[in-house]
């Protein structure tokens, strides 16, 4: 089970709210690119009580992409997992732009961008019908089987 970071575990949309009217002003049109600005980022509701109760029961991972024209981005993805998911969650984490190379039977994504549509197993688009919340995705996979 591979989960994304940004915009399903993370509420990246909301994250330029962190930066200071400086950074806003500097990277006006790609905030992303701020350094720090994935670091900051805060979870979205229930995804960190998802994100323990999928990895009791799955083998799961988060899959991130991470741009390139942020030297911080890598390093602050890192960062986040292990100020929200816990230190041992840092060795699951894998940052890829080619989400479709990833072998496994779920991915959990907020798009449908960088291999995320040509995933070989079961795309669960979050934030669109039927998985909009995490309660949402909870509720699937524990009729899959989960407990």
């Amino acid at each position: 089970l591979y989960i994304d970071l940004d915009g399903t575990l993370a509420d990246y949309d909301n994250g330029w709210r962190k930066l200071d009217e400086k950074t806003q002003a500097e990277y006006e049109g790609h905030l992303y690119d701020a350094p720090g600005f994935f670091a900051n980022l805060e979870p979205l509701p229930s995804a960190v009580k998802a994100f323990r109760w999928l990895a009791l029961r799955y083998d799961t991972y988060i899959l991130s992409s991470a741009p390139f024209s942020n030297p911080t981005a890598w390093s602050d993805k890192l960062m986040w997992v292990q100020k929200h998911l816990g230190v041992a969650t840092f060795r699951r984490l894998i940052l890829s732009h080619h989400k479709n190379l990833s072998y496994g039977d779920y991915l959990i994504d907020d798009r449908e961008v960088n291999g995320a549509k040509d995933f070989m197993g079961t795309f669960l688009h979050f934030g669109q019908d039927p998985f909009k919340t995490w309660d949402d995705v909870l509720d699937y996979f524990s009729h899959m089987g989960g407990q």
